[in-house]
């Protein structure tokens, strides 16, 4: 089990941060600019887990170089099952330098994004709060 698996079905925001690299990249599924650098990736994830609820991963794809990992996960966002795909990319310290997130269908990427923007003051201030 991916160790990025295992920190988010456990909702371990401290786990998570810790397999963040200082530059990592995190592009969102409901915005379009991705986000760069580990504060804001970590006030962003911690924000995800306070939105999504029953987060299970599902399945994981692995390259034979250990470099790329996609893992496919189910959630509810409110009322709504949304079903996503973490693609991780590794750095050579095996911290994560790439996260890329795909969700589906629209209407929970909708409910998702809604339940996001309602998030995102917390996140300035998680950001503020360094």
């Amino acid at each position: 089990m991916h160790p990025f698996r295992a920190a988010a079905e456990a909702g371990d925001h401290g786990a998570i941060e810790a397999l963040l690299s200082d530059d990592v990249v995190f592009t969102s599924p409901v915005v379009f600019k991705p986000y760069a650098g580990k504060p804001v990736t970590t006030a962003i994830l911690r924000a995800v887990l306070r939105v999504f609820t029953d987060i299970r991963y599902i399945r994981e794809i692995n390259d034979v170089g250990g470099r790329d990992h996609a893992l496919l996960f189910e959630a509810r966002v409110g009322e709504l099952t949304i079903s996503g795909c973490d693609f991780l990319t590794m750095n050579d310290e095996g911290l994560i330098e790439d996260l890329t997130v795909m969700v589906r269908p629209l209407s929970a990427a909708r409910a998702l994004a809604d339940a996001m923007a309602a998030e995102f003051e917390q996140v300035e201030r998680d950001l503020a709060a360094g």
